[in-house]
């Protein structure tokens, strides 16, 4: 159950409107990265959760983030207060209406449809989807998603900063940046709680498998760090070893039924190609300048291609007489 308090979390100051920034605002309102898409993937990660401690630390998150949405929602508004009076009264002479929106940053969407109002859009128009939630239900995995949630929306907080001299804007901006930071020591200190965090999951993985790094971009560049050397690695720099890895012979195969092979070496024999053939087609009918090399009957076209009826008598239509296992 919610109650709305009708003060905001932090207190918002405007120095003046500006409709270019506003749009670029619109990234943490219905971004990827924004803070609906933090509430929204809390919220059910909350839901699912059956540690109380977790379930009450994203439940209190999620909640803040919406309190986020609204900070930041504010801001889009007040930023675009003066283009939404203009836009709804008609103040303005027709030609200068449309220049303002034309030099403003912002789309036709957002001024037409929202009126200048904070929509579930990022900063390019893009509407808000729920694909951007990626919870699995697993909080190993979650968790880690949720500290790269956070570090990606501080890091697009940092960069409106950058773009804005309006006082009031970079303290509320400092203030929401500052809370993923906050929020990532938490989903830290949660995952860390849970032993025998890594991997995520509950089957651990192939022994074998699990200390290899190969090498396979080699050439100038080649660094070696502690992601792919020392003891705690059996590097693999001679990739043919790695092909295939398991021993096997690196061919794929599958059982098939007497019905599934029939049908099989029907398609096979139908659609085979002749390799001896070197058939006339459209791009030597239509080839012109820079069309490089193309079918000539003194090089060998299709006609002088002597071994083609071999190679139909070779390949008859599969009968199922000739097919049944």
């Amino acid at each position: 159950m919610f109650m709305h308090n009708k003060r905001l979390q932090y207190t918002v100051r405007v120095s003046e409107t500006n409709p270019r920034l506003a749009t670029m605002m619109l990234e943490q309102f219905g971004g990827a990265d924004g803070e609906l898409a933090a509430a929204m993937r809390y919220f059910t990660q909350g839901l699912g959760e059956d540690d109380a401690g977790r379930k009450d630390m994203l439940l209190d998150i999620a909640t803040e983030e919406l309190s986020h949405l609204e900070v930041i929602g504010s801001i889009i508004a007040m930023l675009n207060k003066g283009v939404k009076a203009q836009l709804a009264e008609g103040q303005m002479e027709e030609v200068e209406l449309y220049r303002t929106f034309g030099t403003s940053g912002v789309s036709a969407k957002e001024a037409l449809l929202f009126g200048g109002g904070p929509a579930l859009i990022d900063s390019a128009g893009v509407p808000w989807t729920a694909a951007y939630i990626d919870s699995r239900s697993e909080p190993t995995a979650d968790l880690r998603s949720n500290i790269a949630a956070e570090s990606r929306a501080k890091i697009v907080y940092e960069r409106l900063i950058n773009i804005t001299d309006d006082p009031g804007i970079k303290e509320a901006l400092g203030f929401l940046m500052t809370r993923e930071i906050a929020h990532q020591k938490s989903f830290e200190k949660a995952l860390y709680a849970i032993e025998d965090n890594f991997p995520s999951g509950k089957l651990p993985g192939v022994a074998k498998y699990a200390n290899i790094y190969v090498n396979t971009s080699q050439g100038e560049g080649d660094t070696n760090g502690p992601w792919n050397a020392g003891g705690q690695w059996d590097r693999i720099d001679d990739l043919t070893q790695t092909m295939p890895i398991d021993g096997g012979d690196g061919t794929a195969s599958v059982g098939l039924s007497s019905a599934e092979e029939v049908a099989a070496a029907k398609l096979a024999a139908r659609t085979a190609s002749n390799p001896a053939s070197n058939p006339r087609t459209g791009v030597d009918l239509g080839a012109g300048p820079g069309a490089g090399r193309t079918t000539d009957a003194d090089l060998g076209g299709a006609e002088d291609i002597a071994s083609a009826p071999a190679f139909a008598e070779a390949n008859p239509p599969a009968s199922v007489d000739t097919l049944t296992t």
